[in-house]
């Protein structure tokens, strides 16, 4: 049997009905574990880092200041690295690890990056604080006093 038959393409020139698919066993089996690990997968978020595609870190903004926090679990404080640049905060951290066991003769090693970086304007750089704390980092940016104030509330006409 030809291997171009075991793969499923639905171009209109197969018929991909269940009843096609009981007479061959390859395409109920390809088709039984494609919806098996799509179930599996849906509930993880498989972009890096889980959510940290959309919503990490978290960044919240007042008047006053803008507070960005990240969750680092597992990692200590001397592990993550915050840098303030040119209107760009960047977070970046990494974990090593290392384990052997040389009763069981075997070693294991583990390494994990990450880096990410938010844009921030009109913050007073000589005043930005950062905390760590049980694997949360916070990093307040004050507004310059100028900043604080060129907000203007538009008026929306009903027409």
């Amino acid at each position: 049997m030809p291997l171009r038959d075991l793969v499923p393409r639905n171009n209109g020139s197969r018929d991909l009905s269940p009843h096609r698919s009981e007479a061959n066993p390859f395409l109920a089996l390809h088709r039984e574990m494609n919806r098996l690990f799509d179930d599996a997968f849906r509930t993880f978020d498989v972009t890096p880092f889980g959510s940290q595609a959309t919503g990490w870190p978290n960044i919240k903004e007042t008047e006053k200041e803008v507070n960005v926090t990240a969750e680092v679990p597992g990692l200590e404080e001397k592990d993550v690295n915050v840098e303030l640049r040119g209107g760009l905060l960047t977070i970046s951290g990494e974990k090593r690890s290392e384990t052997e066991d040389k009763e069981r003769r075997f070693s294991e090693r583990y390494y994990g990056r990450f880096e990410r970086s938010v844009p921030v304007d009109d913050v007073d750089q000589d005043k930005v604080e950062a905390s760590f704390k049980n694997g949360v980092l916070t990093v307040t940016l004050p507004k310059l006093p100028t900043t604080q104030h060129k907000v203007k509330r538009i008026a929306i006409n009903g027409k």
